[in-house]
Parts: structure tokens; C-alpha cells; sequence
């Protein structure tokens, strides 16, 4: 976490106007605006602010988040995982260590995506992923020899791989930047902390 509060609050879920609650519909049941499967992350809280944006986002982090990406749900949760821990967001690391682990990940596993490529027990695949993600966070391009080490992803592969960094650098800049703080009752890694 780099900031201890937001810079911007979550909307109000009791005040939405039209086009806000349009955008969270998806979160929403029908009965007068009561959250669905349980609440409203304050992500999504807090891009309700810019909701034509926030739908989106919706959109674009849909295709991420599905079947239609080429990675595996366990590859796709390492790069995700590697990349907020590169961005150094305690939201994020927060809410994917929940999901990678659902994906088959492992508690050590998650632990070691904090050493990155060079720890030991990687995969040579799980090693190319890591250092991919760790040039495109820090380099913004994939080096011939760590896209020659991704060979086994195919071109969809490595495409996707490129696009869920890039996805995931842009929403923890979004949660490191306003400030948007994990869910009443989640702990936050003491390696991110504030």
C-alpha cells in the first residue's frame, strides 16, 4: 500500500446516480440497487467516479480475466502477482493471492514470486513468465531472449502475457495512485505495507 487512505472515496452505493449505477450493474442485483454475491470491491467503488471509463475497464479486464486469454489461470495469476508486487500494490497483491491460490498456486509459490526468475523451484516457463513481466515493468519490452523463452505460449501466448501486464501495471498505478484501500477485513502483505 503506498497510501494509508484514499485520495478518492468510494462512491456512496446508497447515492448512485444513472450513469454510475449502469456501470456497476454488473456487481448489482435488480431489487433496488442491493450488492450481488456479496459486495462491491472498492476498485470498482472508486472507478464508479468515471463510470463510461469503468465500463471499459470492465470490458478490457473481462478478456483478461477469462478463458479467451491464452494463459493458464495459474500462469496468467503469477504474472499478475509478479507485476503488483513489481508496482509494489498492496490492493493487488492483496486480491490476486486470493484468486492464485484458487488457481493452483501454492502459499510457497506466491512467497517465491516476491524473489522472482532467479529462485529456485521455478519451471524454465515459470522463469521466462517472471522475467518477462519483471522486463516489461521495469523496461517496458520483452528481450529477444525472454520472448524466445516464451516459445512454448505460442504467439497468442506471449501476446496475452504482454497484455495482462500491461494490464495489471495500469490498475496498480489506478490503486497505488487514489489511494484505494483493501476490503474491510483482508490483510495486506507486510512486504507492501504503507
Amino acid at each position: 500500500m503506498r497510501l494509508n487512505a484514499p485520495r478518492i472515496e468510494p462512491v456512496d452505493l446508497d447515492r448512485l446516480d444513472a450513469d454510475q449505477r449502469a456501470a456497476l450493474a454488473p456487481f448489482l442485483e435488480n431489487d433496488g440497487g442491493k450488492v450481488g454475491g456479496g459486495r462491491v470491491l472498492n476498485i470498482f467503488r472508486t472507478l464508479a467516479h468515471a463510470p463510461k471509463a469503468l465500463t471499459a475497464f470492465l470490458a478490457w479486464g473481462g478478456y483478461i480475466l477469462s478463458r479467451r486469454n491464452a494463459l493458464t489461470e495459474r500462469d496468467r495469476e503469477l504474472v499478475i502477482l509478479r507485476t503488483g508486487y513489481n508496482c509494489r500494490s498492496g490492493y493487488e497483491w492483496t486480491q490476486h493471492k486470493r484468486i492464485g491460490l484458487g488457481c493452483d498456486l501454492s502459499e510457497a509459490e506466491i512467497e517465491r514470486i516476491k524473489a522472482g526468475p532467479d529462485a529456485d523451484g521455478w519451471s524454465d516457463l515459470d522463469r521466462a513468465m517472471l522475467r518477462a513481466t519483471d522486463e516489461l515493468t521495469g523496461q517496458h519490452f520483452v528481450t529477444d531472449a525472454t520472448w524466445a523463452a516464451l516459445a512454448p505460449l505460442g504467439d497468442k501466448g506471449r501476446m496475452d502475457l504482454v497484455f495482462t501486464v500491461g494490464q495489471y501495471t495500469q490498475v496498480s498505478m489506478i490503486l497505488n495512485s487514489f489511494g484505494i484501500q483493501v476490503e474491510e477485513g483482508w490483510e495486506v502483505d507486510p512486504d507492501l505495507r504503507a
